[in-house]
């Protein structure tokens, strides 16, 4: 591990630590958005993790700066979660913006003075990111004329600017879809009621409505026909970061159990010393463990052909893992695990809201299953044995009716 990244991922613990773990529980009967906080990581360097240091970033390969969410997620997934989305908008923004937007947003983006989220699904499609309405028109001079909506917007007038996905004709398909960053000031933009997310209250989410908004052409980040694309990337991006973080919420569970076992007397001994107990939490350990070697070979794999299989692979299993994680941490302390200033509570629920964003568990196992039959496909045919013939197949098939 180089220099550079050991120095970030002790910053981002330390901002776990100091930052996020003291006040988080504020930060939830607030019901605000710490900008106080994330003014912090972007002076600790964490708000720019793979933009080009020309821009301010820190020039990290996905596969480095992917692993600063795992620390992060020792204090709050949901903030990790908040972060990821921002520098994945920043490595987009840095990376395929036009130089008059890098000239004017660059170093705001990757200092963390100005916050990004990315829009891309709606009310009605969820999943199925070609079923969208949200509508481009490009007028005479150059800018664009956008209207529609967006769903789960995180950072809820918040963010500075959002980078939106949007499609330019009626046209089925998504050669016609592209990426424009919308600033949060433009006329025309406007957001619903904020989502009640109990254990989550802190980071703002709502529905975005575009009234025909115009956006400069300097604001394409993606031009017509690389939006669905470039949108699938940062969503294989955001999966590994959803993981990474889930390893942070893993080993905090864990570590309460930990805690709280050790010191607790019961059958003549502490609790941590009975097998029941460190069988369970050995089994926690194990899944932890093997969460982290997943997702960062999920995270070397991004940008070649194996990337979105691999992303599959961690955004399925790992936050399957946390939620077991969470409530197997509960149960070991029993009836204390279920009071607040445990927070095991909190980390259950984040873990099940990280299991949907960015694709349900289910979206994964779907990308896998489809990988399956690829496989299959190329596989030599297995001989039917003996006494399976014709009439065999017509008797189950007969029977199976």
């Amino acid at each position: 591990m180089s220099e550079k990244i050991a120095a970030i991922l002790e910053a981002a613990r330390a901002h776990a630590q100091d930052v996020i773990s003291p006040n988080i529980d504020a930060w939830n009967a607030a019901k605000k958005w710490p900008r106080d906080a994330s003014d912090k990581a972007g002076a600790a360097g964490l708000t720019g993790l793979y933009a080009p240091e020309e821009f301010g970033g820190q020039g990290l390969p996905l596969s480095e700066g992917i692993q600063v969410y795992e620390q992060l997620g020792l204090g709050d997934g949901a903030y990790a979660f908040a972060l990821s989305m921002h520098n994945i908008c920043t490595f987009a923004g840095c990376g395929y913006g036009t130089d008059a937007f890098k000239g004017k947003w660059s170093s705001d983006l990757t200092s963390g003075r100005k916050l990004a989220n990315f829009a891309l699904t709606e009310p009605q499609s969820g999943s199925d990111a070609t079923n969208m309405y949200t509508r481009a028109t490009i007028n005479g001079d150059g800018t664009w004329t956008i209207s529609g909506s967006k769903a789960w917007v995180s950072l809820a007038t918040e963010a500075d600017i959002y980078f939106t996905v949007v499609k330019t004709s009626d046209a089925p398909g998504h050669k016609d879809m592209a990426m424009i960053a919308i600033p949060a000031d433009a006329e025309g933009i406007s957001f619903g009621p904020m989502y009640d997310t109990p254990s989550y209250n802190f980071l703002p989410m709502s529905e975005m409505y575009l009234d025909k908004v115009v956006v400069s052409e300097d604001n394409i980040i993606l031009p017509i026909g690389q939006g669905l694309q470039g949108s699938l990337m940062a969503i294989d991006i955001a999966r590994v970061s959803i993981a990474s973080g889930c390893c942070g919420l893993m080993q905090a569970a864990l570590d309460t159990a930990l805690s709280y076992s050790k010191n607790r007397k019961m059958f003549g001994g502490k609790n941590l010393h009975l097998d029941g107990i460190q069988w369970m939490l050995g089994e926690v350990a194990t899944d932890l463990e093997v969460s982290k070697l997943l997702y960062r070979k999920a995270a070397e794999a991004l940008g070649t052909p194996e990337g979105p299989l691999m992303a599959a692979h961690a955004k399925r299993f790992v936050p399957d893992a946390a939620v077991k994680a969470a409530n197997t941490c509960t149960q070991v302390l029993g009836g204390m695990g279920l009071l607040q200033p445990y927070g095991l509570d909190r980390l259950s629920r984040l873990a099940q809201m990280l299991r949907i964003v960015d694709g349900t568990t289910e979206i994964s196992r779907v990308v896998i299953g489809r990988e399956l039959q690829k496989r299959a496909a190329s596989l030599p045919d297995l001989p039917v044995p003996k006494g399976f013939g014709e009439a065999d197949t017509n008797t189950v098939s007969v029977a199976a009716q």
